[in-house]
């Protein structure tokens, strides 16, 4: 099932919209970091620097059987071996990923589809303890030069309540702002209690 309003504008503008090594590094990608799953991996925008910055797997999912391509192309060009690529309707079929097997999760600018929980619940099922969500929306201001509708696309306050219904925590510290067009939170699925 496609996201709804989420058709993709031409690559050179859409890679624009974004400073993809800052925004990963802003939300909590290090080095040290194992496995990532990134839910509609669209162009590779965050793909490919994901990929770049550290040295575990990045296993990115899309329903566009054109976006993986291109996604898979680019990591041939530039000899990057660690992205798993896998067309799949992960809306639908969930991601596939073992519980608790990922120490993160990217869902940017995925969050106006019509089940925001059901994905947030995928991305806490997969996620280990003390894993984190990384989202980044559109902010709610209809100056931005992209985004859904106004009507659909979510402000922070009701993404933190959707992932608080998943399960995740959160700290208003962990609200980032990712001038000029998107916030970003970090979403912490609970450490286990010794």
């Amino acid at each position: 099932m496609k996201v709804r309003d989420s058709g993709m504008p031409e690559e050179g503008l859409w890679s624009d919209f974004f400073d993809p090594e800052t925004v990963l590094r802003t939300l909590g990608l290090e080095w040290n970091v194992r496995n990532v799953a990134e839910f509609g991996c669209g162009y590779g925008t965050f793909t490919l620097p994901a990929a770049r910055l550290f040295r575990g797997t990045v296993h990115a999912f899309d329903i566009e059987t054109e976006m993986i391509e291109r996604v898979r192309e680019k990591c041939r060009l530039e000899g990057i071996t660690n992205v798993q690529h896998e067309l799949r309707d992960f809306v639908a079929d969930g991601t596939g990923l073992a519980d608790g097997s990922m120490d993160m999760a990217l869902l940017f600018n995925i969050l106006h589809h019509e089940e925001p929980v059901a994905l947030l619940r995928e991305a806490f099922r997969i996620l280990n303890p003390g894993g984190i969500a990384a989202v980044i929306h559109w902010n709610y201001d209809p100056n931005t030069p992209r985004g859904p509708a106004l009507e659909i696309r979510p402000r922070p306050e009701q993404c933190i309540a959707w992932a608080e219904q998943a399960g995740f925590t959160f700290q208003p510290a962990d609200r980032i702002d990712l001038k000029p067009y998107h916030y970003g939170l970090r979403l912490r699925k609970p450490a286990l209690k010794p």
